[in-house]
């Protein structure tokens, strides 16, 4: 069939919004007719090079929408279901999978390979192969993904709210209360206000944080954070300091999210002096992929016990925490209506990431 969607055909270029060949679902594989997807930072790490992944690919890995189509020997899924994407497949069998560590699953590691998992590609355009970002693909009216990366969700589900639960709200969410294990009376500084940081703003309210500290440098995001849940805001690291300094007498935070567009090293270095005595840094934004050093002070690390850790999907399982999720916004629990800030189409994607860049947007979402 054919469908309209958005490639990047090379680094630093724009998106190519055009009409490609789209096969139908192989074994294990379901087709997906979108409803909304998200613009993620992470898909402009495909144009920076920050995420190293073969060219030509569809972009889009934060999206919902309906099943209209299955492939051979797929089983509980049919026409007709509503879906979130996983933009990490987990297939329920390798020893991370066993553990409950799903967002680590063995599959993984191809979601920045291109083809799908048998190694062939289900778009083509221009005389050639496209890849699907994380095997997903969400910018286009209609993509073919694993059984393992889509979770089925209740018939009435708002797939356009739905859609950030596929990558913004778990990573973010995730990385405040699973990851940094943000407890009631925490105090936190989330490094980052966007749409990640954001959500863990909210994830470190909902935990008991009784100070939650939001960095950004951009005022509409600083205000936006307070809406999510942040106690007090500053514009860099130097002024939280000094804000998290006086609220905590002195100890510091206890843990300090980094969520930002691009984890630099300094970032780390800075973060550590936010927190005091067995404060954790959660490093959940993307790095460069050849930086190799981080700037921090050892002597600090050591005597003060405190700890950096990765978060990868917030630490989250996707089929047990995206259905949590939307639970907790269906009982208004959980902000998502308010995370969109704009809306556009498939066609606007280009202007939609400008506005990102410009630091008009917590969260941009394409509607189909």
């Amino acid at each position: 069939m054919k469908t309209k969607a958005a490639v990047l055909w090379g680094p630093n270029e724009k998106w190519q919004v055009e009409e490609v060949e789209l096969d139908p679902p192989q074994e294990g594989e379901v087709l997906v007719k979108l409803t909304a997807s998200g613009l993620c930072h992470s898909d402009y790490h495909l144009v920076t090079e920050d995420i190293p992944m073969p060219y030509p690919v569809v972009g889009g890995h934060e999206g919902a929408g309906i099943v209209a189509g299955v492939g051979a020997g797929v089983t509980g899924l049919e026409e007709g279901d509503p879906v979130v994407m996983s933009f990490l497949p987990a297939c329920g069998k390798c020893s991370y999978c066993a553990r409950g560590m799903t967002n680590l699953c063995d599959l993984g590691g191809s979601v920045i390979l291109g083809p799908q998992l048998d190694g062939t590609y289900r778009y083509h355009a221009r005389g050639e192969d496209i890849g699907q970002m994380c095997l997903l693909g969400t910018f286009s009216e209609y993509t073919v993904v694993p059984v393992a990366s889509v979770v089925k969700v209740d018939q009435g589900t708002a797939l356009e709210k739905a859609a950030l639960i596929g990558c913004g709200v778990p990573t973010g969410f995730g990385g405040a209360v699973k990851t940094a294990e943000i407890g009631s009376g925490d105090s936190v500084v989330v490094m980052g206000a966007g749409g990640i940081g954001v959500n863990a703003v909210q994830g470190a309210k909902i935990a008991g944080a009784r100070h939650v500290v939001a960095i950004d440098p951009v005022d509409f995001k600083r205000q936006k954070a307070k809406e999510f849940g942040a106690t007090h805001t500053a514009a860099s690291a130097d002024e939280a300091w000094e804000i998290v300094s006086e609220l905590t007498r002195g100890q510091l935070a206890d843990a300090c999210i980094i969520t930002t567009d691009v984890a630099e090293s300094s970032h780390v270095g800075e973060a550590l002096q936010l927190v005091g005595k067995r404060g954790r840094v959660v490093v959940t934004a993307i790095g460069h992929p050849t930086d190799a050093t981080v700037n921090a002070s050892l002597f600090e690390l050591t005597l003060y016990e405190k700890t950096i850790k990765g978060s990868l999907f917030g630490s989250c399982n996707p089929q047990f925490d995206i259905p949590r999720y939307l639970d907790m916004y269906n009982l208004g629990q959980l902000k998502l209506d308010e995370l969109v800030t704009t809306e556009y189409q498939l066609e606007d994607i280009n202007q939609g990431y400008q506005d990102l860049l410009d630091g008009k947007n917590i969260r941009g979402l394409i509607r189909f």
